[in-house]
């Protein structure tokens, strides 16, 4: 236990190589760089316990929760009090701070940055340069540069990465992943504890769209079992106005979630994001009175802010540019070939190699599109971590939908094949998302025993090993090192694997809502795969892959704006299906039936921009205890400004 009441664990590793060198000795005659970054690890108040292992040796690192809070303090962490404001941390305030919901000061991400700050904010604070050593290597460790920088460098230290908690990991394993009794409930707050807001958001969206799945998933099923007679030609506008209205509420209804989520867990999302800017926005600090009057007085300085603004935008609009192009003229073609070849070809063992042949170029045309996003991005005058990653995700999301859609489009609009409609939604939807689900959780099992079985296999035929045959992996933080990170396909520092969850439902998503008409019964097959996933890819992090680094976002961002996108493309693709099965002579003339048709996209496109107004984004809860905060706020500048006058006016005479 630290001096403030919670329990210190080991919370990060640093991995070095298994080095030629005795453990401990003099360091002022060896000049050891991992004896020596103990040490300082130590001087700055970290618990630090060192062994070797079997892949390599590791170093786990500990903080007091003292030592977290000056770090904190140091980097001028603002954290929600119970006034309602966010303040920069103070040590000797620990009291006005708002606890998280497992009742500990920091959250999971709070204390990670706190950790980053310690372990890179260790510099050379002397006069001259010291002479370091690894394995017969020598390098300089300079004046005020990190030591685990320079070392990071020259190869001594190999990764830094978060160590699960065996006591909370089997906790949320026994409660989450393998609890199976309530398809769709989730321990959100424990989960937000342990993995941070991200992951959290992530699963509790995921829960209730499963959840709200149910209702469109039971009327689809209805449209199947039961034969309603002469209404029969009214029941699938009427689930194309169902879907609609239900998609609208949902996210309606998700925003309150989310708003109530950020209450409860203390985050305020507005203050959060500015804490994301670059620290270019600093130079310009607005809120400086001294500042602001001397850029508000120079015109030049007014003028090249704002032309750096247009600047970004030419650049993100050129980016966009080059990507729709990009789709257009290399993706569109490539897609309709493969729908054209698909329809014309009579023999399935023909179709099933088509298939194997698109899908092995897809996958390696979307690899190169999202790398061309990520250079693309770099490029552009984004404002934040946030927008960043939003851009990217737009700009991938993109080469996905034409691959995801267009074949489907083609079946509905140019052949108006609805069997082969059916037929391509349920493969798309069936199997390949269970191959997906299989691939996406076997792969990390087997690249964690491929890389179990090469250290084990070199360590055997190790000479010098002390062990022999008789070699086995003995600490759970060297198969932590072994297992894969949770990272984005895209490969990109911006994303982590979520960006693969979130493209996977969203993708799914489309699917339903964009074809429904088509195949009403398919909310039952995306309803069974998400409870399905709900599980897999909570074991999936809790047993396959390392602790995930956290991330500050709590919502579902650009995303939202992609769902959003697709409820839009849902009313008029359905319109369009619609039209396609009660026109069968396909004269496309505007008789009633048709036109009624037409009256239905015109009244949904008006429930979606509409009715999205009449179910508050914020519950009432959370409104009364935000504009009780902000009273309590004036109230406190008040009366810290009438102090300031009154000393100022004691100080005049």
């Amino acid at each position: 236990m630290n001096g403030m009441g919670e329990e210190t664990g080991f919370e990060v590793v640093i991995v070095v190589p298994k080095g030629k060198r005795k453990e401990g000795g003099d360091l002022a005659e060896k000049g050891d760089s991992v004896e020596f970054l103990v040490r300082e690890l130590e001087k700055a108040g970290l618990i630090v316990e060192r062994f070797r292992g079997v892949p390599a040796e590791f170093l786990k690192i500990a903080a007091p929760l003292i030592v977290l809070g000056q770090a904190a303090a140091e980097l001028e962490l603002k954290k929600l009090t119970y006034i309602g404001m966010e303040l920069q941390f103070e040590g000797d305030m620990v009291t006005a701070f708002v606890r998280q919901p497992d009742g500990s000061l920091f959250s999971w991400y709070e204390r990670y940055s706190c950790f980053r700050h310690l372990l890179y904010g260790i510099v050379n604070k002397t006069d001259s340069n010291i002479a370091l050593k690894f394995n017969d290597k020598e390098f300089k460790y300079e004046k005020n540069e990190s030591l685990l920088k320079r070392l990071e460098i020259e190869g001594v230290v190999k990764q830094v990465f978060p160590l699960h908690d065996e006591v909370k990991r089997k906790q949320l394993l026994r409660k989450w992943a393998l609890n199976w009794l309530d398809f769709t409930w989730q321990p959100v707050d424990e989960i937000y504890s342990y993995f941070g807001s991200k992951i959290a958001t992530y699963f509790s969206f995921l829960g209730m769209y499963t959840r709200w799945l149910f209702f469109p998933a039971a009327f689809g099923l209805a449209t199947q079992l039961f034969d309603f007679g002469r209404m029969q030609f009214l029941v699938l506008p009427s689930f194309f106005v169902f879907i609609i209205s239900w998609a609208v509420f949902f996210f309606q209804f998700w925003k309150r979630k989310n708003s109530g989520l950020l209450a409860r867990w203390g985050i305020n999302y507005s203050l959060n994001e500015c804490k994301a800017m670059p620290s270019e926005a600093n130079e310009y600090n607005y809120t400086d009175p001294i500042k602001k009057k001397f850029y508000s007085s120079r015109p030049a300085e007014k003028t090249s802010i704002q032309a750096d603004e247009w600047w970004g935008i030419f650049r993100k609009v050129r980016n966009n540019v080059i990507v729709v192009l990009g789709i257009i003229c290399l993706q569109l073609p490539f897609e309709l070939t493969y729908a054209h070849l698909y329809n014309i070809t009579q023999i399935e063992v023909l179709r099933y190699l088509l298939t194997a042949a698109y899908l092995i170029a897809i996958q390696y045309y979307t690899r190169i599109g999202g790398k061309v996003a990520v250079a693309l991005i770099k490029y552009e005058n984004n404002q934040g971590e946030d927008s960043t990653a939003a851009s990217l995700v737009y700009k991938v999301f993109g080469l996905y939908f034409m691959q995801s859609y267009i074949g489907l489009f083609y079946h509905a609009v140019v052949y108006r094949n609805l069997g082969t409609l059916r037929k391509v939604l349920i493969q798309r939807l069936i199997v390949s998302q269970v191959l997906e689900n299989l691939i996406e959780n076997s792969i990390p099992y087997v690249t964690y025993n491929y890389k179990k079985y090469l250290a084990l296999h070199k360590k055997k035929y190790d000479t010098s090993s002390p062990m022999g045959k008789n070699v086995r992996l003995s600490t759970r933080v060297e198969k932590e090192f072994l297992k894969p990170s949770y990272s984005a396909s895209i490969g990109a520092d911006l994303e982590d694997g979520l960006f693969d969850d979130y493209l996977e439902l969203a993708l799914q998503f489309g699917m339903i809502m964009m074809f429904a008409c088509a195949f009403p019964l398919v909310f039952c097959f995306a309803t069974l795969n998400n409870i399905t996933e709900i599980r897999a890819d909570a074991l999936k992090l809790l047993a396959m892959l390392r602790r995930p680094v956290p991330r500050a976002s709590a919502t579902i961002g650009a995303w939202s704006n992609i769902f959003q996108f697709l409820i839009v493309m849902a009313i008029c693709t359905n319109s369009l299906l619609l039209i396609c099965l009660y026109d069968q002579e396909g004269k496309w003339r505007i008789e009633p039936g048709l036109a009624a048709i037409l009256l239905i996209e015109h009244i949904l496109l008006f429930v979606k921009f509409g009715f999205s107004h009449f179910v508050p984004e914020e519950p009432a809860w959370v409104r009364v205890n935000r504009l009780r905060n902000n009273s309590q706020a004036r109230d406190l500048y008040s009366k810290q400004l009438l102090r300031s006058i009154t000393k100022l006016e004691h100080k005049d005479d």
